[in-house]
């Protein structure tokens, strides 16, 4: 029998909410300008192999092509000493309500003190974003332990929890 798990769905109203961890100085974020989906697919799996993340893993190169070339949708990565360190992406599908659709470090990277540096980053880039409303993240029991705490004590709040069963 497997075991239930619990989605977090956490929200900031106001740009004035974060609590921002200070910029990491060997972290350089750039926003990937130019789509490419092959890049975003390494990313996802680069991450997201970790925490068992396979919502995608049946996507073909036309799907990933179409998700970054739509333009509700921006990529960062960061890098640290030229190895990527981790990476985060926006979605605003209806132009108000921003979701950080994916964030994470790569695994070599984790607990090292980049992710309160990386998160705020991707949520002052949502506000940055004209039109950010909201901006909202969802998390749950699979994903690296202080993730949750990490998007509370960026200021995010939580405004629904889910108990799933695994499957």
């Amino acid at each position: 029998m497997s075991q239930p798990y619990t989605t977090y769905y956490l929200e900031m109203t106001r740009a004035e909410q974060l609590r921002a961890k200070a910029p990491r100085s060997e972290l350089q974020i750039v926003e990937c300008e130019e789509p490419q989906g092959a890049f975003n697919r390494f990313l996802y799996q680069l991450v997201g192999s970790a925490w068992e993340w396979g919502d995608l893993d049946d996507w073909d190169d036309a799907q990933w092509q179409a998700m970054v070339e739509n333009p509700a949708h921006r990529t960062w990565v960061a890098y640290h000493r030229g190895a990527i360190a981790g990476y985060y992406e926006l979605l605003r599908p209806d132009g108000h309500n921003t979701e950080i659709r994916y964030f994470g470090l790569a695994p070599q990277f984790l607990d090292r003190g980049f992710g309160g540096a990386l998160l705020s980053h991707a949520i002052a880039s949502a506000w940055q974003w004209p039109g950010t409303e909201r901006v909202w993240v969802h998390t749950c029991t699979f994903d690296h332990p202080a993730a949750l705490a990490n998007y509370q004590a960026r200021g995010m709040r939580v405004y629904q929890e889910e108990i799933n069963n695994a499957d």
